[in-house]
């Protein structure tokens, strides 16, 4: 079993910040805390199906379109792992290249406190379009894959305002790990799988509610050669509510 920690999924990044603390004229600080009944980047759960407590800070210059910040989750990896934190640093820059259209691209850290061995980086560039959004996130730094090996995630997400003032998000990506991590109960072995997401939210007493569905089309037997349990990949709804800043 691989513990393969990739986790932060971005979808929000390529988005001006809505509740930004204005510094000055050109400088803004954007800080969303969120509970969720579950963390599951790239449609598996990092906390054991349980809830996850998250954070965010960052900081953009609306003249450049640069940005960095810092996220952190709570995670739970079981098997007695100490892994109690992910915090992420990352940096970019934001291109507005028309009225709906604009390029993102950036770098991000993933730390783990307690478990310094999963640390990895990731770099990814994303174009929006008309509520579009084509991403791809690429690492050769992921410590459970060896050193010579390379990992891509991407995606397309699809974001639209529906009536009540509700939005309405969906993504669709895959995730390869250009090697045959996942294998099945006959013991055929794949290099990537699918996974996709499509969530509901909405501003109610100055706090943002979301219900989301999540899913891949990893089997439990590749879920758990993959990751230790065969209940960590499968359907789920995720009950959220955040707070901006």
């Amino acid at each position: 079993m691989k513990k393969l920690t990739l986790a932060l999924s971005l979808t929000a990044l390529c988005v001006p910040a809505a509740h930004a603390l204005e510094l000055n004229q050109d400088l803004s600080l954007d800080m969303t805390i969120t509970a969720l009944s579950d963390y599951r980047p790239r449609g598996i759960s990092y906390t054991q199906n349980d809830p996850a407590l998250q954070f965010d800070a960052m900081l953009s210059s609306k003249s450049t379109g640069l940005y960095l910040g810092v996220w952190t989750s709570t995670v739970d990896y079981g098997y007695g792992s100490k892994v109690r934190n992910e915090i992420d640093y990352y940096a970019g820059w934001y291109v507005p290249l028309g009225e709906k259209l604009a390029m993102d691209l950036g770098y991000v850290k993933y730390t783990y406190p307690r478990g310094s061995g999963d640390n990895s980086s990731e770099i990814y560039a994303m174009l929006s379009a008309y509520g579009f959004t084509l991403a791809g996130q690429y690492s050769d730094d992921v410590p459970a894959l060896g050193s010579k090996h390379s990992y891509l995630y991407s995606w397309l997400g699809y974001k639209t305002q529906l009536p009540y003032d509700v939005l309405l998000s969906t993504r669709y990506g895959q995730v390869d790990y250009k090697d045959p991590w996942l294998v099945g109960s006959s013991g055929k072995s794949r290099e990537a799988y699918r996974e996709w997401e499509a969530k509901v939210s909405k501003e109610m007493l100055r706090l943002t509610w979301s219900l989301a569905y999540a899913d891949t089309d990893i089997s439990r037997r590749e879920c758990m050669n993959l990751n230790g349990f065969d209940d960590v990949c499968s359907a789920t709804a995720v009950v959220g509510v955040s707070k901006s800043f």
